[in-house]
């Protein structure tokens, strides 16, 4: 409890000495120096250790106001606990579009994916494999994603707002990870096999072995941005989460998974898929939209030496990509095959090049699943007493015009 005979010890940070003011009931306290009463519009927020801010730093009394131009992506030195003014507003409406596209897992019917699942003619084997690795993959790489934001992102982004997303986005992958549990645990899959798929298949591991010496380098505790090689590493390491995992490394499982549900069969995990897709796919927009801004931010990180280790890296993505296609799809299946993954995993990474200021990198790559597009780009009708609309948002969101 406080005590108003107590000096409030260290809230003026440490380099501020206390002094004593009067009060109407004659006690003394000790709070904070004259000049930052007197002149709050005088006194600059003092700079944080390099690297940026933290939000947790010493509260600085009668520091001046925040201003827009005061933020930024990364190495902003304002103070990172006050949310507004914003200064990117597509970060904030990311965040509520987020919000408002609000599900779980266990409101999806599983019911006729468990009987399927359990008819000895109800799928094939290719059919089975699909499905099984998949979850296999996802069930880990999303628990990768949100250790990766939760323990290294979230450290090095220096602004409440793109903060506020990143909360989301974090609860959103551990919803993912729930999802996929709960579909492996409603079809009775041994979950042992299926989780830990990623360690002992070499399809699903080499995703994951990919990813990880970049979220390995931003939870390095001693790591801190500030330095031109260090900020090159931060945006190196955000491509390579948003843009190729979370971009390129997604996509032959979901159009896998999704393509069943088309031809009737797995539609409660398709559901699940579905949404998952959208989520993530907001997901990859927002941390295009972090790249590029840190781009203009800080245009001499934007090296060509650098563009074109980017475009290695994207490169070696898609081969491990469509490898993963092959050993997943070895015979073709539900009116597709590997090597149509081929070209449409060149045409998706051609997409990403030019989201990001790259040069499209396969010359005539085109698109062998439209209906994917559709799933992403166009609101799709649904009968509402039969499932969820697609466009799912929570209620005091929903537009019924």
């Amino acid at each position: 409890m406080l005590n108003w005979e107590d000096p409030l010890a260290g809230l003026a940070g440490p380099n501020v000495a206390p002094v004593k003011i009067s009060r109407a009931s004659s006690r003394e306290a000790t709070l904070f120096p004259s000049s930052a009463i007197t002149s709050p519009l005088v006194q600059e927020t003092p700079a944080p250790p390099k690297g940026g801010a933290s939000g947790l730093e010493a509260i600085q009394m009668g520091a001046r106001r925040i201003q827009v131009d005061d933020k930024r992506i990364i190495n902003c030195r304002a103070d990172l606990n006050q949310l507004v003014p914003f200064k990117y507003r597509w970060a904030w409406q990311k965040y509520l579009d987020a919000c408002a596209n609000h599900w779980m897992p266990q409101e999806i019917n599983m019911t006729s994916d468990i009987a399927l699942w359990k008819s000895s003619d109800g799928l094939t084997e290719d059919e089975r494999t699909i499905i099984k690795r998949n979850l296999g993959f996802f069930s880990t790489a999303d628990s990768l994603v949100a250790n990766n934001l939760v323990l290294a992102v979230y450290r090095h982004i220096t602004n409440p707002e793109c903060r506020q997303y990143l909360l989301r986005q974090a609860f959103e992958e551990a919803l993912h990870t729930h999802a996929y549990q709960y579909a492996i645990e409603s079809l009775g899959m041994d979950e042992g096999e299926v989780f830990n798929m990623y360690r002992e298949l070499p399809a699903v591991a080499r995703k994951a072995e990919w990813a990880l010496p970049f979220t390995q380098s931003l939870g390095d505790p001693a790591f801190q941005t500030g330095t031109p090689e260090n900020d090159q590493r931060l945006l190196r390491d955000l491509i390579a989460f948003y843009v190729i995992f979370e971009g390129i490394f997604f996509y032959v499982g979901f159009t896998q998974i999704l393509s069943m549900g088309r031809r009737n069969k797995m539609t409660g995990t398709a559901e699940q898929f579905q949404y998952i897709l959208r989520d993530e796919s907001m997901h990859m927009n927002f941390g295009i939209d972090v790249i590029n801004q840190i781009k203009i931010e800080n245009p001499h990180l934007w090296s060509a030496t650098f563009q074109a280790e980017v475009v290695q890296l994207i490169r070696e993505a898609v081969d491990i990509e469509i490898q993963y296609a092959h050993d997943t799809m070895p015979r073709g299946i539900l009116g597709m095959n590997a090597p149509m993954f081929e070209d449409y995993l060149r045409f998706i990474a051609n997409r990403r090049c030019t989201q990001i200021g790259l040069p499209e990198q396969y010359v005539g790559a085109t698109n062998p699943f439209p209906w994917m597009s559709e799933i992403l780009d166009l609101n799709k009708e649904k009968n509402f007493f039969e499932t969820r609309v697609t466009e799912y948002q929570t209620g005091g969101a929903l537009n019924w015009d």
